[in-house]
Order: structure tokens, then C-alpha cells, then sequence
């Protein structure tokens, strides 16, 4: 996998590049101090992977990947665990908070690999998004059964899943909530994608909805979703908190 990196402390990219060398299967292509050097490489090298700080002087790593035209799978490396939301609602691989320990890092990198694997079985399937390695819900579906049918329920348009005793109420966006007679292990199965996350007995949130998170609870719109104890630390690790 070729990837570059993107940080303006120089101890910060060197400990990167050193990941990089000891996890193997990681071809550093470039590293850089300033985000506007390395525009030329993501646009002529085929890069599969950059690993991007957020908070630098010329540009952060947020509008920096929002700008640049060809987008590579991408990893924010920071020292703010505050931008976690907008970094995973840019479809970021994952977001690692300095100091970053090796294994969350393997981690983070294994999640990549998977996706760029992903990628190629599925290349011009339209399933998936060449503009940002992520999954691309937008023609994704599952059927459920509801009122006396099979509704198909479009996966961007899940908000949040509530846990009714035997139902579930899959709560969607602009339409009224759907209730289904199934359990939370059939229907994440069904959903499939990282970003679907139970955060509770009760509850599975879609990731990408998340408004914020306050001390135990997710706000999501007007909603406020409890985070479960025996949850909350893969919870919080997922969104790099």
C-alpha cells in the first residue's frame, strides 16, 4: 500500500514514518510539513493511503481533504479528539488522537487495507466511491419486514435503531420510524459497515449522524442516546475520543 504523510511536527511524522517501516506492507512515498507540498504527489502518484494531521498553519487537514480533487483513503493523526465528528463525516478511514499507540495504529491501517482490497474487487461496481475509498451508501439497501411486507430502507438514511422488547424501531431520515420484528444481532448482520454502532442494549447509531457527544450521550438531532458502560470504550475508540 503507498501512502504519505502529512504533519507539521517533525517528531510527529517521523514516528509515523517509523510505523510505517516496522508494520511492513507500507510504502512511504513522500512526507511532508506543509499540506501544499504534497498536492503535486496525490495527484500525479497513484497514492492509496495519506495520513493527515488536522490542526497546521497553512490549511487544516479538514479543508485540506475536502479540496483537493483526487482523494485517496485517508487518516487523520491528531492531537484534537474534538474534530472526530467532521473527520468521519469526510469518510475517514479512521481518527488516531497523538499520542498514537502501535496497535491502534495496525489497527487503523488493517481497516484501511480492508477497504482498498474492497475497492478493487468492486472497481467501476458503482458500490463503491473512488472519490473517497469509502463505502458509498447511496445505493446500498436492506429490506426489513414491516407492515405486512418487505420495506427496502435506504442505509444513508438510517439515523438510529431503538430496541423495543422484541422489535426494533429503525428510525430514518424524513419518514415516519419503521418498526420490525427482528433482534439487534439479525439486523447487524444486515447493516454490515463499521459505521453502524451499538452504543447501548437499546441503541445502534449511525456514526456518520452523530451531532455530538456529551459525557455519556450522543445527540442526534433532537435525541439524546445513551452510551452504555460495557460499550462506551470501544465506543469512544471508534471515534477516536
Amino acid at each position: 500500500m503507498k501512502c504519505i504523510i502529512i504533519d507539521d511536527e517533525p517528531l510527529a511524522l517521523g514516528i509515523i514514518k517509523s510505523y510505517c517501516n516496522d508494520m511492513g506492507g507500507l510504502e512511504v512515498m513522500g512526507a511532508f510539513n506543509n499540506p501544499l507540498q504534497a498536492i503535486d504527489s496525490i495527484q500525479k502518484e497513484e497514492v492509496d493511503l495519506i495520513f493527515l494531521d488536522i490542526e497546521m498553519p497553512q490549511i487544516t487537514g479538514l479543508d485540506f481533504i475536502t479540496a483537493i480533487d483526487k482523494k485517496p483513503l485517508f487518516i487523520f493523526t491528531t492531537a484534537y479528539p474534538q474534530y472526530a465528528i467532521e473527520g468521519f463525516e469526510l469518510n475517514a478511514v479512521d481518527y488516531l488522537v497523538k499520542p498514537i499507540p502501535f496497535p491502534r495504529f495496525i489497527k487503523a491501517v488493517n481497516r484501511a487495507k480492508e477497504l482498498l482490497k474492497l475497492k478493487d474487487t468492486i472497481t467501476n461496481s458503482g458500490n463503491i466511491s473512488s472519490a473517497t475509498g469509502a463505502a458509498n451508501t447511496e445505493h446500498e439497501f436492506i429490506f426489513v419486514k414491516a407492515d405486512y411486507g418487505n420495506v427496502k430502507i435506504r442505509l444513508e438514511d438510517i439515523v438510529y435503531i431503538q430496541g423495543l422488547k422484541d422489535y426494533l424501531k429503525i428510525y430514518v431520515v424524513n419518514k415516519k420510524p419503521i418498526l420490525t420484528l427482528m433482534n439487534f444481532r439479525d439486523i447487524q448482520e444486515k447493516l454490515g459497515r463499521d459505521y453502524f454502532f451499538r452504543v447501548h442494549r437499546s441503541f445502534i447509531v449511525n456514526i456518520h449522524k452523530i451531532e455530538s457527544i456529551q459525557r455519556s450521550k450522543i445527540i442526534i438531532r433532537d435525541m439524546r442516546i445513551p452510551i452504555g458502560e460495557s460499550y462506551k470504550e470501544s465506543f469512544l475508540n471508534r471515534v477516536g475520543l
